[in-house]
């Protein structure tokens, strides 16, 4: 009997959230931390107290990125299915000193244990890749977000065809991991993320779905020749 996606997923990254955090900064060679910024700044609620949901937070990186850079009085729930992922989340976030404006909850990003409507922002980073149905992804987002509400989804996509991709490929898709082997002590997680940027739909795919979802003004911020994107959208009022 095979082993469904979600128990394959959720024990892939209980086993490397101890060297998650490191490994995203050696191999993205420390570009992950601008990309989150990105991301934050493109949820366009920095003036004003706002209640934001980080689906698939993870280690927390985004979530406790977004409380320093967001108004005083916000708050970050990040939610996700990993527990060791969880306790690195509420670890960083104590040490660094934002206990006060994060909560997390230990929860599937296609269920989330919230009202509908409740949140003013909705966020996410290389989450997308690994959730079992897109659409489902995107439809919760919409969910819980208040009308007038923005969703920021930052993630790795294929890059388009040509010189780039081939360098990209040559890196990703063989380098990468054997780097992840020997920080994480485990080639089989790092090769499936590799695989996973492979087999993942286009930027305009992402796109479309979104929009599918009920939401407008969706577009696509690319980095790094497209490799990366950042799919922004709002649910209309």
């Amino acid at each position: 009997m095979s082993v469904p996606h979600d128990t394959l997923v959720r024990n892939l990254f209980d086993r490397i959230a101890w060297r998650y955090d490191l490994l995203n900064r050696i191999i993205s060679f420390q570009l992950d931390s601008r990309w989150r910024r990105k991301a934050i700044d493109a949820l366009g609620i920095e003036d004003r107290p706002a209640l934001v949901l980080d689906l698939g937070t993870g280690t927390g990186a985004l979530a406790l990125d977004a409380c320093k850079a967001l108004a005083p009085g916000s708050r970050v729930v990040g939610l996700d299915f990993s527990h060791a992922m969880l306790m690195h989340a509420k670890d960083q976030t104590s040490r660094a000193g934002h206990a006060a404006s994060a909560a997390y909850i230990l929860a599937h990003a296609l269920a989330a244990p919230v009202r509908n409507e409740s949140f003013d922002a909705v966020m996410s980073a290389f989450v997308l890749r690994n959730v079992r149905d897109l659409a489902s992804f995107f439809r919760e987002s919409y969910r819980v977000l208040k009308p007038g509400g923005r969703m920021v989804a930052l993630d790795m996509f294929p890059p388009p065809h040509g010189v780039f991709s081939q360098l990209y490929w040559l890196y990703f898709g063989k380098l990468m991991p054997w780097i992840g082997s020997i920080v994480s002590g485990d080639p089989t997680a790092y090769r499936y993320l590799s695989d996973s940027v492979r087999s993942f739909v286009s930027p305009d795919e992402a796109a479309a779905t979104i929009a599918a979802a009920g939401f407008v003004d969706a577009h696509t911020v690319r980095y790094l020749r497209g490799a990366i994107c950042l799919q922004v959208a709002t649910k209309p009022r």
